[in-house]
């Protein structure tokens, strides 16, 4: 399956896009699609507009844009499922002319009747027309293009879907102007001005019936070969998806974050008509916002997944999220269109990244039986939060009603729309922090170095994961290191704890090949860079292979040896740049750093004293090295605190004292551990000293 970069980096792909226009009868349907989808957002702009002018005084106009609003999404909770089964049955092409020509007639008739209950009315209808000709039309393409082509053809197709809506602001502000041009020489237009856009949308659906009709190769659907239809209805899909989605908590996490998205995004379009008034934009204005709030979104879609590549998909919904409530929240004090234009931009830029992030986290990350109830649930959920809060923004800032305070010389505005937009706001942040400790795949990662790492370009730090404990062995030559490792992984092992006893070098297959050069007294001119690079790449393997599945399963990992080790020996003992090693190490384990450290400390005389048989290239160094070994490991265990460091003089303890000593403090990281069942261990690895 491809990333979602592989999709933003123009794969091959894209070159169906640009040639499935080739196929006539296909090119057809698309031009039909942009005129009803130019018709649909045109249409929804002029009747919410409508509404304001049809309707008396502050509150009733914020009263009848919600009407308008949820009269155009009810239909989808009570006519969608018989609508899509009506697609699988009848001849799609006469539903979908059927269709275009009854929106013309109830489109024009709007202006005509002018009187707010049969907007109402004409809304319902026109939006359970639209019910029935989108899947119609949807049903209609794989036979109008190839196999080959139907990723592309379905791929075109939503982007003139939700990109004609910018064009479709455009156009309303357009015709808006040229409606105040009319009325010098039609006093209607002057009374009116709203009438020019919607006489002008129902030209478009009666363009596109007449454009669909030409389109022999769409008939009646195929029979299936039993002879039945299923039909699942809305409370079905909820039902199923509540209770996959119920078992999953980053699921959870990211419904939670798309309808916190979906919510902000209702706030500003059910409170857009009157917003524009406060800040005395007029109707050229509301559609200027409109387009805004759509080229944010298309922005989002395309430019946002690569701007945020380096951090987790599920830490950038979070983010994305809490950063378009805070546009949200700015946008509602700003005193003039052209500012609040900017954060509605940034605000539906968010929000773009945030749908386009979260469709490909579901895509990507559950199962194939599973993802189109997920999706069906996703769907459904989104329709009813838009509809609930576009519903009740306006009954919310129609209750607060007109006030405003004057500071100094400053008039602060205090209206409903004003209030509740920057509540909202408020609502999405706290949205986006719930959604990102949900969804957080990374929690021992700070954000600050994710975010710092994305802007700087540099490969993200990669974390353990929530499970597991790490903890590392350090010091000098025959400390003990090894016997204590092993004393303490029996007892976790004995209590039931899944453990896993490994060690550095040479851990992996690899890294015992490593092994082999390093510690080899053949190889003593080995150059101290060259050894660096060796260790660190027996560790970036280490991490890779053993220590990261590890933690992943939540067992507790005992290392002998880690990053400290170079850090004392090829920093300290080689005297290269602490820095270089730090860097270095970093890159090779991707951040990854113990829970808790444990260095054992004795005179470097007495544990070269304690070591056996013949010695290895390191233990064979001078005694100056190891006590600059030692140093190092003091060094690091005083500046990393004792919250990260445990640091033990073996030199006046025997071996149990210093083994109760390790359990008490590593007792204390236990309690959030879940322990296995015997059963469930892990063998211990192998040490070597």
């Amino acid at each position: 399956m491809r990333e979602l970069s592989d999709v933003t980096s123009a794969p091959p792909g894209e070159r169906e896009v640009r040639n499935v226009l080739g196929f006539r009868q296909f090119r057809r349907l698309w031009i039909a699609l942009t005129l009803s989808s130019l018709g649909d957002w045109l249409g929804f702009l002029a009747t919410t507009t409508l509404a304001t002018e049809l309707a008396d005084g502050y509150s009733a106009g914020l009263y009848a844009i919600a009407s308008v609003i949820a009269v155009r999404l009810a239909p989808a909770l009570v006519i969608g499922p018989f609508a899509g089964a009506w697609g699988d049955r009848f001849n799609r092409r006469y539903t979908m002319v059927v269709a275009d020509v009854l929106r013309f007639a109830f489109y024009a008739s709007i202006p005509l009747v002018r009187e707010l209950w049969w907007l109402l009315v004409a809304s319902f209808l026109i939006e359970s027309l639209s019910l029935f000709w989108i899947p119609a039309k949807e049903a209609s393409v794989p036979n109008l293009v190839p196999r080959s082509h139907l990723e592309s053809a379905n791929r075109i197709s939503l982007i003139t879907t939700y990109g004609s809506a910018a064009v479709a602001s455009t156009l309303f502000a357009l015709i808006a102007e040229i409606s105040h041009v009319l009325g010098n020489a039609f006093p209607h237009f002057r009374s009116n001005p709203v009438d020019l856009a919607l006489y002008f949308d129902a030209v478009t659906f009666l363009v596109s019936a007449a454009t669909v009709l030409t389109l022999t190769s769409i008939s009646s659907p195929r029979p299936p070969d039993d002879g039945t239809t299923e039909r699942i209805t809305t409370w079905h899909s909820i039902v199923e998806g509540w209770q996959f989605i119920g078992s999953t908590r980053w699921l959870r996490g990211l419904v939670v974050g798309i309808l916190g998205a979906v919510a902000a995004g209702a706030v500003a379009i059910g409170l857009a008509p009157r917003f524009v008034l406060d800040l005395h934009a007029g109707n050229a204005g509301y559609g200027v916002l409109f387009a805004t709030i759509f080229i944010g979104l298309a922005s989002g879609m395309f430019a946002g997944p690569r701007l945020f590549r380096g951090i987790s998909r599920r830490r950038v919904m979070g983010l994305c999220i809490s950063a378009a409530g805070l546009s949200l929240s700015l946008d509602a004090v700003m005193p003039n269109l052209l500012l609040a234009m900017v954060f509605t931009f940034f605000m539906g830029a968010f929000a773009g990244v945030v749908w386009v992030l979260g469709i490909t986290l579901v895509g990507l990350e559950v199962s194939d039986d599973k993802r189109a109830r997920t999706f069906a649930f996703i769907y459904t959920m989104m329709r009813l939060m838009l509809l609930a809060v576009v519903v009740a923004a306006p009954f919310v800032a129609g209750a607060i009603g007109q006030h405003s305070t004057l500071v100094g010389e400053t008039r602060i505005r205090l209206d409903g729309v004003t209030v509740t937009m920057f509540t909202a706001g408020i609502i999405a942040i706290v949205v986006g922090r719930i959604c990102l400790s949900m969804m957080d795949d990374r929690p021992d990662v700070p954000l600050r170095a994710d975010l710092l790492a994305a802007m700087r370009g540099r490969d993200p730090v990669q974390g353990r994961g929530a499970g597991g404990l790490f903890v590392a062995f350090e010091g000098g030559e025959g400390v003990g290191k090894s016997t204590q490792a092993r004393l303490l992984a029996e007892r976790l092992k004995a209590r039931g704890y899944d453990v896993l006893l490994t060690f550095e070098p040479g851990a992996t297959p690899i890294g015992a090949r490593l092994r082999e050069l390093l510690l080899d007294p053949a190889n003593a001119a080995m150059s101290a860079r060259t050894e660096a690079l060796l260790y660190a790449a027996d560790r970036a393997q280490h991490v890779a292979e053993v220590i990261r599945p590890a933690l992943g399963r939540g067992a507790i990992v005992i290392t002998d040896r880690y990053v400290d080790s170079s850090l004392a020996y090829q920093g300290g003992g080689r005297e290269l740049d602490d820095h270089d090693i730090r860097r270095l190490s970093r890159w090779a384990t991707g951040g990854l750093m113990p829970d808790l450290t444990v260095v054992l400390d004795l005179e470097a005389t007495a544990g070269l004293g304690r070591t056996t048989g013949p010695g290895d290239r390191l233990e064979a160094e001078e005694l100056a090295f190891h006590e600059r070994v030692r140093t190092s490991f003091r060094e690091l265990a005083r500046r990393g605190g004792e919250r990260r460091y445990l640091l033990l003089d073996v030199g006046a303890l025997d071996i149990e004292q210093v083994h109760s000593r390790i359990l008490d403090r590593v007792e204390s990281e236990l309690p959030d551990m879940p322990a296995a069942s015997p059963q469930l261990t892990m063998p211990l690895a192998r040490v070597e000293p």
